[in-house]
């Protein structure tokens, strides 16, 4: 732990607040959208911890409700990414030839878009929401993952181990699974922890904007696009919003950074 103590604050942040999402509703006694009309707008009380929202609502309790928005549509949106981007990348770099050339220029054409600007398009198809914010992230991330894998995939397709189980028969199939898939891991790891960071500041960005999350879904960029016109007068929920957004991605940066030193075997010879 002392060699590594980035890695380790990062596993914490991110295991914290993925427990609070997990264990939400029973954390707290109000429910999410529970209005107190009497209570608007107060600040940290023993009743409300975090204080109370324009119509009443605890905000802490709203808070661990939209960690629990903010990580599904983050990881399911990642998850699809890697599964499809990855599986683009590495049978580009295995195949090659004009496979190679078209799947590399699909995802060209998808990187010449700006992350919010093709973002924002791909909901004004489908629709605002979750399940819109989930798809709009993951088309995003898919030529990120395209391109990282696509590049190692070339390297170990070359390496003396794949070309001893081309030559005694192993399939397509096995060389990936046992040879190609256990050294991509780190790689895998290190660009799922840091794209889970990202894909969270998007996804509260869309909020905001009030294409992702629908009212009266919890959501953390929509409790801040909310709670701004009301700064004046009660702060709080701005501010305690802002924190648990820039929690959730330090915590995933964290990780990323400290994966990267832990797996890369040029740092580790260092250290």
């Amino acid at each position: 732990m002392n060699r590594n103590p980035i890695l380790w604050l990062g596993f914490a942040l991110v295991a914290l607040q993925a427990f609070a999402a997990a264990f939400a509703p029973w954390l707290t006694p109000y429910e999410p959208n529970g209005q107190d009309i009497l209570a608007r707008l107060q600040g940290p009380t023993w009743e409300h911890w975090l204080g109370t929202d324009n119509f009443g609502r605890d905000v802490l309790t709203r808070a661990l409700h939209g960690y629990r928005t903010m990580f599904t549509i983050s990881a399911v949106s990642v998850m699809g990414a890697l599964a499809i981007g990855g599986t683009i990348g590495v049978a580009a770099a295995w195949r090659g030839g004009w496979f190679d050339d078209v799947a590399m220029r699909l995802m060209d054409v998808l990187f010449a878009f700006p992350i919010i600007l093709l973002a924002i398009g791909i909901i004004a198809v489908l629709g605002p929401g979750a399940f819109g914010t989930a798809i709009a992230i993951g088309v995003v991330y898919t030529p990120i993952f395209a391109r990282i894998l696509r590049a190692p995939t070339l390297l170990l397709k070359e390496t003396e181990y794949v070309a001893a189980a081309t030559s005694i028969g192993s399939t397509d199939w096995r060389i990936m699974r046992v040879h190609l898939l256990p050294n991509l891991a780190p790689v895998i790891l290190v660009q799922a922890s840091l794209s889970l960071s990202t894909a969270i500041l998007v996804e509260a960005s869309l909020s905001f904007l009030g294409l992702g999350t629908q009212p009266p879904t919890a959501s953390l960029g929509r409790m801040l696009a909310e709670s701004r016109n009301f700064l004046a007068l009660s702060p709080w929920p701005a501010a305690f919003a802002g924190v648990a957004i820039l929690l959730a991605a330090l915590g995933f940066n964290l990780l990323g950074d400290g994966l990267q030193d832990r797996l890369d075997p040029r740092l580790r010879s260092r250290q």
